[in-house]
């Protein structure tokens, strides 16, 4: 049985606002607080699916203005994450989350995102979000200031236009330089321990 649940909105399911379906223990930290405080009024949304009652996936989203990336666009919502877990392939929940998505956000105008390529992190490659059907349109080679300094990434905006003559969405790079804090789990976390404001460079 699948069921996909509201977490914003059901509160005994509160626990997956503050962590996603990795093995990650379940705490409150700061900056995520700081994030929904924001991103909630803002129109955040987030949803797990339940496949026989265990959560196997999630999705992430919000109107530009409230996402977790600093994304730009009039009419535009942003999907901060999703992600399906291993052992629940082959079912096609990531194209059902997608479309979950896509009924709720109404008459937007697209929707924006980011993927990887060449980075060490399983989560939000680029195949995957062309599999969802976003289209690369800007992208930035950069490594790490700290860890592994030697590698270097492909990071991508990625975009899924709903309307004709829609207006892609534009990336702050500078402030993408710095990372991110709204997931703990997000493979481009910005750790406060680092004492760095910019955690990426340009390779």
């Amino acid at each position: 049985m699948i069921e996909i649940v509201d977490v914003v909105h059901r509160p005994e399911f509160e626990r997956y606002l503050w962590k996603c379906i990795s093995p990650m223990p379940y705490r409150r930290y700061r900056k995520r607080g700081e994030y929904l405080k924001r991103a909630i009024p803002g129109g955040l949304r987030k949803e797990i699916l339940l496949l026989n009652g265990d959560a196997v996936g999630q999705i992430e989203y919000a109107p530009a203005e409230a996402s977790g990336y600093p994304i730009r666009g009039r009419g535009i919502w942003v999907m901060n994450c999703i992600w399906v877990l291993r052992r629940a392939g082959g079912r096609r929940l990531g194209k059902l989350l997608m479309e979950r998505m896509l009924r709720s956000i109404g008459d937007a105008e697209g929707v924006a995102t980011i993927a990887l390529e060449g980075h060490h992190s399983p989560w939000m490659k680029l195949w995957q979000m062309e599999y969802l059907g976003f289209k690369p349109i800007d992208h930035r080679r950069l490594r790490h200031r700290v860890k592994r300094r030697d590698i270097c990434f492909t990071l991508h905006l990625m975009w899924m236009p709903l309307r004709p003559g829609a207006r892609p969405p534009e990336m702050d790079w500078a402030e993408m330089l710095r990372g991110v804090d709204f997931c703990l789990a997000h493979p481009l976390y910005r750790a406060e321990s680092w004492g760095l404001d910019v955690v990426y460079e340009t390779c």
